[in-house]
């Protein structure tokens, strides 16, 4: 039985999103960790907005304005240009709709056209935009944004309307609530890491993840909505059902919102937390938390893995097989597994972990392992929140 709050129809969407303001924030991750996390606290007061633990609070962000001076600059323009907003189809200034309304770091197709037009096909770019190269034209893009291409092409020149309709629309982001409004009434809680690299010789940053960490104040309007887990949930309360976390990094923040909603209320089936990071000392998110759970039962059993803080690199999958008999009990006492963070590579290798934890203490074969995983999967015991 799912622990689940019916949801009327949504007040706000994203057309109509609701303007929230920091209430807090801090930082997660001490100076010397590889990337700046920090945990947010918004107010949600007179929204009427609900969630419970498993949805994700979508995020108007805007550009980094430093970067679309740049670009107004390098396009010869001075920003005040009259332009129709791209998101609220009204006229604004230049440089409003490139810090609102636009995407400044995916390159549109039509852009990449009229580049190419503009400079009678002289850029590097027109070998690129034929359907055979769509692979090459794919490598040649990334890491590269909208700037790169003007930069590369100074022949190509554009008025501001016809700029602005190159170019994508800013699409929201989603990020997984770590809050239980049970225990925060109306806030919702956040665990965000700045996304920050270097290509082709220039600094770059996720564009929700820098607005968040480096340009959010109390008087910034966010724009928010709910937007609904659905499969991502807690059993019932009074379900004694086992539950498995493994949520390394961020991918902590839903299972932060469901130990909250355990405690507050007084959920009855034991639970275990997977939680990794690079370092104990520089990566310890919610330490101080995690301890009181488990000290009054919220929690019943927390693993931790830190990748570098040895000479051999420890992951959370390393430490479900360390645990494989303590694991499969609990998954042959019907525990749910449930997985957030990076899909890429740790979602891969906990699964790996898992089918091989199966086949040993299980005694079966790799064939009956992947059965035993889809039957978990069909009767909705295995859950995966990746991305």
């Amino acid at each position: 039985m799912s622990h689940d709050t019916p949801h009327a129809k949504p007040l706000y969407n994203v057309k109509n999103p609701f303007i929230a303001r920091l209430k807090r924030a801090h930082d997660l991750s001490a100076p010397g960790a590889p990337k700046h996390t920090r945990h947010f606290e918004i107010d949600l007061a007179g929204s009427g907005l609900e969630f419970v633990p498993g949805d994700s609070l979508a995020v108007q962000p805007t550009n980094d304005p430093a970067l679309v001076d740049e670009m107004i600059a390098i396009l010869g323009l001075t920003g005040h240009e009259i332009v129709n907003h791209p998101k609220k189809e009204v006229p604004v200034a230049l440089r409003t709709a490139l810090i609102e309304g636009c995407s400044i770091t995916e390159v549109d197709n039509k852009l990449i056209k009229a580049i190419i037009e503009k400079t009678g096909g002289a850029t590097s770019l027109a070998p690129l935009a034929v359907p055979e190269q769509k692979e090459g034209l794919k490598k040649y893009l990334y890491g590269r944004f909208v700037i790169d291409l003007l930069i590369d092409n100074p022949t190509a020149k554009f008025d501001a309307q016809e700029f602005v309709s190159l170019l994508k629309k800013l699409n929201i982001r989603l990020y997984s609530i770590s809050s239980s409004l049970k225990a925060h009434p109306e806030e919702v809680h956040l665990t965000v890491a700045a996304v920050k690299y270097t290509s082709f010789g220039r600094e770059r940053g996720g564009v929700a993840s820098t607005f968040l960490t480096e340009r959010l104040t109390p008087e910034t309007p966010i724009p928010v909505f709910v937007n609904l887990g659905k499969g991502f949930r807690l059993p019932d309360p009074a379900d004694e059902t086992p539950v498995i976390f493994c949520g390394p990094g961020t991918g902590i923040a839903p299972f932060r919102a469901f130990l909250e909603e355990r405690k507050a209320t007084g959920a009855k089936g034991k639970a275990w937390l997977f939680f990794g990071e690079v370092s104990e000392k520089s990566c310890y998110f919610y330490k101080d938390e995690f301890e009181g759970w488990l000290g009054d039962g919220t929690l019943h059993k927390l693993t931790t893995a830190w990748s570098r803080d040895q000479a051999e690199k420890i992951y959370v999958q390393h430490r479900m097989l360390e645990n494989s008999a303590q694991f499969f009990a609990w998954l042959e006492q019907g525990a749910i597994f449930y997985v957030c963070g990076d899909a890429s590579r740790m979602a891969h290798d906990v699964d790996k972990a898992l089918h091989a934890i199966i086949e040993t203490e299980g005694g079966k074969t790799a064939e009956e392992a992947a059965a035993y995983v889809a039957a978990m999967k069909e009767a909705k015991r295995y859950r995966r929140d990746v991305y």
